[in-house]
């Protein structure tokens, strides 16, 4: 039997007017149906939503039984990093442009939450992975759901990078840098750099070279409980950013390693009952969209 939710925390980018309306309507349909809202500290002094609760943004997931996500994609990769380690789950609002994390539409915005809170809804539990970056006496770490990015400095320069997969030596590339991707980022920029789609379910994660030198050098899908380390032979610059989902974690120095594993937690993420992933892709990727219209 699915979880009654009671407590409900909203984020999202309340600077941007969308967004705010779309929380604002949504905190009011959830008040009068007598939840309790929770709001970042943050978003209560722009939002006028009398009887949200304040909260702050790092205890969000310890004081909320369900994180409502308003806004794309990005706003849905913040939301999941927010709630990881714990076990609130996400559900997203999509008011971006494709949303392959949050499926549920504007228009649907409040019957479909209705759903969910009345128990109509499925789950579904991703992985997310720690990237860890030595940086003298100590390790910067970051989780990411979607993806991590090593990528070139310099336009116009190649970079050389090792990578080794449970100590085993795979390749060396040179190209523009390197994508590690999960299930979940491989509708992200490992597609737009050839990846293949993963099913979220399956667990892989993605090796996808960035506009590689040899033609030869390919993605490949490993066992999501690789342990990957990735070292800087070279650089022009003589070091590379390092990005997870989209956040800068630092700069890679040559002969520096960068270790990235899955982590032991998984983030859950809540789809409407009628929630179909190839259907979503279908949508989303414009697959067969042709006047003989789409298949159900």
């Amino acid at each position: 039997m699915n979880k009654q939710f009671r407590k409900i925390a909203l984020v999202g980018k309340y600077q941007e007017s969308a967004e705010a309306e779309a929380m604002t309507a949504l905190g009011q349909h959830l008040l009068a149906a007598g939840y309790k809202v929770l709001l970042p500290t943050p978003i209560t002094k722009k939002i006028d939503l009398p009887g949200a609760q304040a909260c702050d943004m790092k205890k969000l997931a310890a004081t909320g039984d369900l994180l409502i996500a308003i806004g794309g994609d990005g706003t849905m990769l913040n939301a999941a990093l927010l709630v990881a380690g714990s076990a609130t789950p996400v559900l997203g609002i999509n008011r971006g442009r494709l949303g392959f994390l949050a499926d549920i539409g504007q228009a649907d915005m409040l019957p479909k939450v209705d759903e969910v809170l009345a128990g109509n809804y499925t789950e579904d539990r991703r992985l997310y992975l720690v990237v860890s970056l030595s940086n003298g006496p100590e390790d910067r770490t970051l989780n990411a759901l979607n993806d991590v990015v090593i990528q070139r400095a310099d336009t116009g320069r190649m970079v050389d990078i090792e990578t080794r997969v449970d100590g085993h030596y795979v390749n060396t590339h040179t190209g523009d840098g390197l994508i590690v991707a999960t299930a979940t980022g491989s509708t992200a920029y490992a597609l737009s750099c050839g990846g293949p789609i993963i099913q979220p379910s399956l667990g892989a994660l993605l090796l996808v070279p960035v506009c590689p030198h040899a033609l030869s050098d390919r993605p490949i899908a490993i066992r999501a409980d690789s342990d990957i380390s990735l070292r800087l032979v070279r650089s022009p610059s003589g070091k590379v950013p390092i990005f997870c989902d989209g956040r800068l974690l630092g700069n890679m120095d040559e002969n520096q390693t960068l270790s990235i594993r899955a982590s032991k937690n998984r983030v859950t993420l809540i789809h409407p009952a009628d929630y179909d992933y190839y259907r979503m892709l279908r949508s989303k990727l414009r697959w067969g969209d042709s006047s003989r219209g789409d298949r159900e």
